[in-house]
């Protein structure tokens, strides 16, 4: 029969008796774990108030929600700041104390703050106190090694006296320096003057056999650079516009001058696949018919990529149609595909034959063939354009009077004869710098003419 204890349990209601007593009852074996949720969800959470940042929030309740920090703390433990942890701990004493810097000489006597326990001990900035450490000589060393018909003695011990009073700082020095009771000199002359004299100190000081660590100074050098500096400095608006305009002109050349070379190099690749396929034509034709297969597979010659077309290999399994080995690849533009179509429409050959083996392979030839062919005549007419601008150009300097008489009758028969001299004197320098690199299309053309015309305009306007 169920006891009220049991009901109790059953309906989880606590019972005065076993808190009490110090007995361990059944609940307190099978609610153990309640209790613990039970505690933890007693804990009060506080909701961020709304229109407040959650950086401020942060600010006044933690995690604990213990009080802000008094002082500031430093990690690197993440987002959230480590609170000062301020020990209990003895402050360590600290007294007023005097002090003295090395680094001067006058004595003075200076007060700070300072722990007790490091009393006594040497100033603590007196270690940062660098100083030069500069050669001294003798008499007997002056007068054997250091003897100069330009430099007094006098002079001399002046010029070492100031370097060790300034540290080397030769512009202090030589703004420190007595000019009326001894030689004018610039910074140059005093720093070629004690290098000197260190330099053969030195070698005359080591011992045999050591390496050593000789300082050079080129006065020289160093006139020569503070004049070019000051040349630049005093260069006028001018100039500098020149300059720069020489400059956007030297990066033009340049790059018209790379536009050749890769231009070059892909018409050397055209001529190259040109032959190739020649030859292999030949051979195939020359070799005999059984033979003819293994031949292909043995011998492909190394065309380029860029001659011709590129068509996919679909060695992949599964079932395709041979009519997409006809297909032309994504890399032949429109411009091509409509000439590759004109010239088969010229030939009289269809656009799309019967997708036979034989009729696959010498189809996707013809057209290969016919994409070089229309590279090489598009590469031909480029350079014939370039040539054709590059003698225009020759013959106007000739005429302008830059080159000598070459040329000459050539430039009058294509009617360039009205130019006066003085508007080929006034061009020459533009010239000059586009012989180089000439543009190659018809279009850079029209609109150099235009310019050129707008420029003779404006020197008919001007009075």
């Amino acid at each position: 029969m169920a006891t009220g204890a049991d009901v109790r349990d059953i309906l989880e209601l606590g019972g005065v008796e076993s808190e009490n007593t110090g007995t361990i009852s059944k609940k307190d074996i099978i609610n153990s774990d309640k209790k613990k949720s039970k505690k933890s969800s007693e804990t009060l959470t506080f909701k961020r108030p709304e229109g407040m940042h959650r950086e401020v929030y942060a600010l006044l309740y933690s995690d604990k929600k213990d009080a802000p920090p008094l002082l500031p703390s430093d990690t690197t433990q993440g987002y959230r700041t480590v609170k000062a942890k301020l020990g209990s701990k003895k402050v360590r004493p600290w007294k007023w104390m005097p002090f003295t810097n090395p680094a001067r000489k006058d004595g003075a006597m200076f007060y700070h703050w300072r722990r007790a326990a490091e009393e006594g001990k040497d100033y603590p900035f007196a270690r940062f106190n660098k100083t030069v450490q500069v050669p001294v000589y003798s008499e007997q060393e002056y007068q054997l090694y250091l003897h100069d018909d330009a430099w007094t003695k006098a002079e001399t011990d002046h010029l070492f006296d100031l370097s060790r009073r300034f540290d080397l700082r030769f512009v202090v020095i030589h703004d420190r320096y007595d000019h009326q009771q001894f030689k004018k000199r610039s910074v140059e002359d005093l720093k070629e003057r004690y290098y000197h004299i260190c330099a053969k100190l030195a070698n005359v000081r080591a011992a045999p056999g050591t390496d050593l660590k000789i300082p050079v100074f080129d006065a020289g050098h160093e006139r020569r650079r503070k004049e070019q500096l000051e040349r630049l400095y005093n260069r006028t608006p001018e100039q500098v516009a020149e300059e720069e305009y020489l400059i956007q002109e030297l990066r033009k050349i340049e790059a018209r001058k790379k536009e050749r070379e890769k231009r070059t190099q892909d018409l050397q690749k055209l001529i190259t696949a040109a032959d190739t396929t020649t030859e292999q034509r030949r051979a195939e034709r020359k070799a005999p018919k059984k033979k003819l297969p293994q031949k292909k597979e043995t011998e492909k010659p190394a065309v380029p990529e860029t001659a011709g077309i590129k068509f996919p290999d679909f060695k992949s399994a599964g079932v395709t149609l041979r009519s997409q080995r006809m297909k032309l690849p994504s890399s032949v533009g429109q411009k091509k595909i409509k000439a590759l179509e004109q010239m088969l429409m010229e030939l009289g050959v269809d656009l799309s034959p019967m997708p036979t083996e034989e009729i696959v392979q010498m189809f996707n030839e013809l057209r290969s063939d016919l994409v070089l062919l229309y590279e090489l005549k598009q590469a031909f007419a480029n350079c014939e354009y370039e040539l054709q601008m590059l003698r225009h150009r020759h013959e106007a300097l000739a005429k302008a009077g830059s080159l000598g008489p070459v040329g000459m009758e050539g430039a009058r028969a294509d009617g360039q004869a009205g130019l006066s001299m003085e508007e080929g004197k006034g061009d020459a320098k533009d010239q000059i710098i586009d012989v180089v690199g000439a543009p190659l299309t018809p279009n850079s053309r029209k609109r150099r003419e235009s310019a050129s015309s707008s420029s003779s305009i404006k020197k008919v306007k001007k009075p």
